[in-house]
């Protein structure tokens, strides 16, 4: 008896032990000391700043982290020798190795990181598509998406066009709007904006490339927003419908499975780098009655996106639309389209949402950059999405556009010296990707610390990501189902702690 007690006991203290979580892992970013693996000093003493963590409060399901493949990711990292391509490749969509990228977005034809205007039939009239191919794409996107799947063969991927062949719009022009026009534009308003708002559109100097540029529009053939730059007649939207099945069938054959579409990017941006504005009701008619039937053939889905603006009236007019209501299988935000994300999230819960497109940043690739990325992140995926995608994968040291626009990515190249680095962004989503893994399950957080974000992958690991933005080191107590773990997170960095 006396035994069989001792043997409970153990057994009892053996359970104890295994219940209790521990922090098992701590990786830090600082601007300027990235990817560090910490000691793990940790104490049960509880700090005034908290997170609370129950693994019991799930919210939803992350489908996984994913990167746009454009032209000029591929233009710059092919300068670089073959063996650090094929480290970037694996660094990146290598399973459990650096970002773990298991998703994917590609532009179905020309984009504003593109070499130029180009699409995948230009010839005007061929309503039959007989000239249709993706010739073009041999040079940069097909290798560029073929290496990924090389060492990743699981890639999810999503194509949406920016633009589609200028023959089948009012202006036939890949354009919307003039750099004229934009010049115009920022001359009178460039000192009225914001700080803020110079940010989000790339800063000055992204603002400013724009004034050197000449897209060949001429001003009185701008289609504004809230108008459509596509002829609205059934011969030429049954075309394009069927040019997204051509090119679904033609990457097919290539090896390449595209499994989702959104219509349009960007649906109500008139720009002056390729774009396609569209009337909400024009865009639900194509998706009802021409898109969606002709994916269905292929069992492709149709994502209403990409959601580029708050403005619910717009979406409501197209998630509210019978026949287009029929084939929406999920909801793509990028930009402004986060303030919709909420609302739209709420009324239609049954629909996946993705955050399909980072914001850009202003090519500086600096810290202030990588904070507002992680911002971006919380924000998002507060608010239901499900699936997380950056925008540039790779561009030369200062990332500008064919359009003049510098933006920032995962990687930039030196031209001259033929080298690469990681950017303190491309930190911020391995900090997540590398560690919360797809079918892990965001957690509902409690405490007074709020610069946090906490997930339970399949395995019951915990995955912890808290940031310091502040001058000072910060005393936080990590509290998992009752167990408090105290740690101190260095000033400006961002953290990844694994607990199990």
């Amino acid at each position: 008896m006396k035994k069989m007690t001792m043997m409970l006991v153990a057994a009892a203290m053996l359970t104890a032990c295994q219940q209790e979580p521990k922090i098992i892992e701590w990786v830090s970013t600082a601007y300027d000391n990235p990817w560090q693996v910490n000691t793990l000093l940790v104490t049960d003493a509880v700090s005034d700043s908290l997170v609370v963590i129950d693994t019991a409060k799930t919210m939803q399901t992350v489908e996984g982290f994913g990167t746009c493949f454009n032209e000029l990711g591929w233009s710059s990292l092919s300068l670089l020798p073959q063996d650090d391509i094929d480290g970037i490749m694996h660094e990146l969509f290598e399973p459990d190795r650096g970002a773990n990228l298991t998703m994917g977005r590609m532009p179905l034809g020309a984009n504003d990181f593109s070499l130029d205007y180009y699409s995948y039939d230009e010839t005007d009239g061929d309503f039959e598509l007989k000239d249709f191919s993706i010739d073009h794409d041999r040079q940069t996107l097909l290798p560029f998406v073929k290496s990924a799947l090389a060492v990743q063969p699981d890639i999810k991927m999503f194509a949406s066009p920016w633009c589609p062949p200028a023959w089948m719009k009012y202006n036939k022009h890949y354009a919307c709007n003039s750099t004229a026009a934009i010049r115009k534009m920022i001359e009178e308003r460039l000192a009225q904006l914001p700080d803020s708002v110079r940010h989000r559109m790339g800063g000055n100097s992204g603002i400013m490339g724009w004034l050197s540029v000449d897209n060949g529009l001429p001003i009185d053939q701008v289609i504004p927003e809230g108008e459509d730059a596509f002829i609205q007649e059934p011969r030429y939207l049954d075309a394009y419908a069927r040019y997204f099945g051509k090119f679904i069938d033609a990457y097919r054959a290539e090896g390449v499975d595209f499994k989702k579409v959104m219509p349009q990017n960007e649906f109500n941006s008139s720009q002056p780098y390729p774009a396609c504005v569209w009337k909400a009701e024009s865009l639900a008619d194509f998706i009802g009655n021409y898109l969606g039937p002709e994916m269905e053939k292929r069992g492709v889905e149709v994502y209403y996106g990409t959601i580029e603006r708050a403005n619910l009236e717009l979406s409501h007019k197209v998630m509210n639309h019978p026949e287009a209501r029929k084939y929406i299988k999920g909801m793509g935000f990028q930009w402004a389209g986060k303030d919709a994300l909420p609302a739209l999230h709420q009324e239609f819960p049954e629909l996946p949402c993705y955050q399909t497109e980072q914001e850009c940043g202003d090519g500086k690739n600096d810290w202030a950059g990588a904070m507002h990325s992680w911002e971006l992140m919380k924000h998002y995926f507060k608010y239901g999405v499900q699936a997380y995608f950056y925008w540039n994968t790779s561009l030369l040291e200062g990332g500008v556009s064919h359009w003049g626009w510098s933006q920032n990515s995962l990687i930039t190249v030196n031209k001259d010296a033929k080298t690469f680095s990681y950017t303190p962004e491309y930190y911020v989503l391995k900090h997540a990707s590398h560690y919360v893994l797809p079918g892990a399950k965001l957690l509902d957080l409690g405490g007074s610390y709020t610069d946090a974000m906490a997930f339970v992958n399949t395995d019951g690991s915990v995955v912890a990501l808290v940031g310091n933005q502040t001058e000072s080191e910060q005393t936080v107590t990590l509290q998992l189902n009752g167990v408090n773990q105290t740690v101190s997170l260095a000033p400006n960095t961002l953290n990844t702690l694994v607990l199990k």
